[in-house]
This record gives structure tokens, sequence and C-alpha cells, in this order.
């Protein structure tokens, strides 16, 4: 709540807050007209969710499909003749691409929570955000009707920044190929990863959403992490105890994680623990004897559960990765990506806190 006006005590709100409660009150009403309409529709699609209500993750066309000889095309030729071949093939199908399986395992959540809760509008909303051309969106409705996807928003910019779209969208998660795009999103609050293609085929799990989370700057802040590489391991580790019981600060992937615990709790509620089809794991460099205490006690104080937490002492995350086998990883740090990569796991990187100074160049 706003702090309380000072002088004559009026009761009337301010004329930017009367302002903005008359246009909530006409986007609801605007709402209530669209679903009054599509109601009346007869249709065995589900009504996609109003966005204040769903969790949004909006996916760039370079993460959800392969485009690597588009894009090649597209930097070597122009825009002119990357479109031109783009039309010239709408009817082939596009690769899946780092995304696509993440986004398929989103849908079987979506598919589960609707047989539980058929009227409820909490879950996931997946949106093609890209700066592609609106000539190229042939092909792509074209691939994801052949791998029956439901992505009914796009977003299609013509070669502009699709960022300000996001927060218009109420984006939970933006995942994109393009690091640029990334780095601007994170820079304007909103979770995001660049995403990046395994290097070998591994089959993933069809029938439950596994998301892999780095801890120190992805889903905590980098607090920690800047005592780590600023002032060495023996310093850190004594800062962690010293601090065990003050709660690390959120960081940029806390909330998505938020997200899919209350999806989970969905579930519990009708006694589908065991057969939750989500599953979150915490994988990280840190140690559980020496600095992983602060961790747990920080996600309790958050009120959030974890499935699995891995503390892996500064061991390679891969083989880990390998036999959790995520639909997708989180990590702020391109070493860990390219290790996971090298063993087939779908890694994305988060370009936040400290550690993006020591990256490789």
């Amino acid at each position: 709540a706003t702090g309380t006006m000072s002088g004559s005590g009026s009761e009337e709100p301010p004329p930017n807050q009367a302002a903005e409660e008359d246009q909530q009150q006409e986007a609801e009403q605007d709402w209530a007209a669209a679903k009054a309409f599509y109601d009346n529709l007869v249709t065995q699609r589900p009504r996609p969710p109003k966005p204040q209500n769903a969790i949004t993750v909006a996916v760039s066309s370079r993460a959800l499909f392969d485009l690597v000889e588009e894009q090649r095309i597209y930097e070597e030729q122009g825009v002119e003749k990357y479109v031109e071949y783009q039309q010239k093939n709408e009817n082939v199908i596009f690769k899946p691409g780092p995304a696509f399986y993440f986004v398929k395992a989103l849908e079987h959540v979506n598919a589960r929570l609707l047989e539980l809760y058929p009227d409820d509008e909490e879950r996931f909303d997946i949106v093609l955000m890209t700066n592609n051309h609106a000539q190229v969106g042939v092909r792509l409705i074209n691939s994801i009707n052949h791998y029956g996807l439901t992505i009914e928003r796009f977003c299609m910019t013509g070669g502009e920044s699709p960022i300000g779209y996001l927060t218009a969208y109420l984006t939970n998660l933006y995942l994109s190929a393009d690091s640029d795009k990334v780095q601007e999103a994170i820079e304007a609050g909103i979770a995001s990863a660049t995403m990046f293609t395994a290097k070998k085929d591994v089959v993933y799990s069809d029938t439950q959403l596994r998301v892999a989370f780095d801890g120190d700057a992805v889903i905590f802040s980098d607090e920690s992490e800047q005592i780590f590489k600023e002032q060495g391991l023996d310093r850190f580790f004594e800062h962690e105890q010293l601090n065990e019981n003050k709660p690390l600060a959120q960081g940029p992937l806390k909330g998505f994680l938020e997200d899919l615990g209350k999806l989970q709790k969905k579930f519990y509620a009708k006694n589908e623990r065991l057969n939750c089809p989500i599953r979150t794991y915490l994988v990280t460099a840190r140690s559980a004897a020496s600095s992983g205490a602060r961790v747990l006690k920080t996600l309790r104080s958050w009120g959030l559960e974890i499935d699995e937490a891995l503390f892996l002492a500064g061991a390679p995350k891969g083989p880990i990765l390998v036999k959790i086998r995520p639909h997708i990883f989180f990590d702020d740090q391109m070493f860990h990506i390219e290790g996971a990569q090298k063993l087939g796991a779908i890694a994305a990187h988060v370009p936040y806190g400290i550690g993006q100074k020591y990256q490789k160049s």
C-alpha cells in the first residue's frame, strides 16, 4: 500500500491512481467480453489464460526451433534473402531447438492441471516472442502445428527488439538464443536465460518437467559469490557460517522457482504428490558442510521446497545433469554451461552477477 496522504484527509485517490483503476476496470471488462465470446465457440482447445493468472513463458523462435542455417543466411545475405528463403521453405518443418523439449514438458503439466482443475487459469502460457518478420510466421505456425504444440500467442516484431513486449505480456520467464536480448531482459528485471543446444542426443522425460537450478546468482543473489571471487574460498566459508541464519537475497530465477512450487502444491492438494509432473533440482558447486545450511535455510524462509539438493563441492556438474536429464538447467557461469552441453544437457545461461566479469572472452 502507498503511504498515507497528509493535509485534508480526503479519501479520494490521486489522479494517477484513479486513472490506473479505470484502466484496470476496462481491461477486466475486455477480458470478460473475450471470455464470453470464446465460451460460445465450439472447440476442444482450452482458452488461453489471462496473463494475470498464467505463468507466461516467452520463447524466441531460435530457442524453440533449430534455425542455425536460417541465421547464417540472415547474417551473410541480409534480411530480404532471409525472408525469401523462409517463404520458399514455409512447408519445410523446423527441427527442434534447445527449448523445444522444455516447452513440450510445460504443455504436459498444463494437460494434467486441466484434468484436475478444468476451470482454473493458473497454468503455463507459452508465447512465441521473436523479432522475426510476420512473413516468416507461416513456417513457424506450420512447424508448431506439426509438433502439436499449443502456442496461441505470437509476438513478431519485424526486426525490433521484443523486450518491451515482455512486460506487456507479464512475462515470468524469457528464453532466447540471443545473449544481447537476454542481457537486456535481465536488466529490465525479467527472469531470462540464453539457450544452448546439447551436443549429444538425450531422451528426456515426457511425463515429468525437470528443472535444475544453480544457486548463487541464479536462485539467490551473487552476494556470496562476490566474497568467493574477491576474497577466496576460506573467507567465503567463514562468511556463510557467520550468516547462516540470515537469508540470502533473491536472484533472477527465484520467481520462476516460486511459480513451479505453486503449481506443485496444486497437485499435492489433489493427493498427487507422488505423481507430480514437476520436479525441481538445486545443483550447486557449494559444499554442504561448509556452506550448505544457509542455502537450505533461505529456501525455508521463503516457504519454498526444492525436490533434490545436490551440493557438489566444486565437482563438475555435467555427470550429475546426465543422471537428472533436466529439460533445462540454469547457471550463471559459462564453463558449467559448456560442461553440461558436452554431456547432452540442455543448458541456459543467466547473465547475472559478478561471475560475468570472470567469463572467458
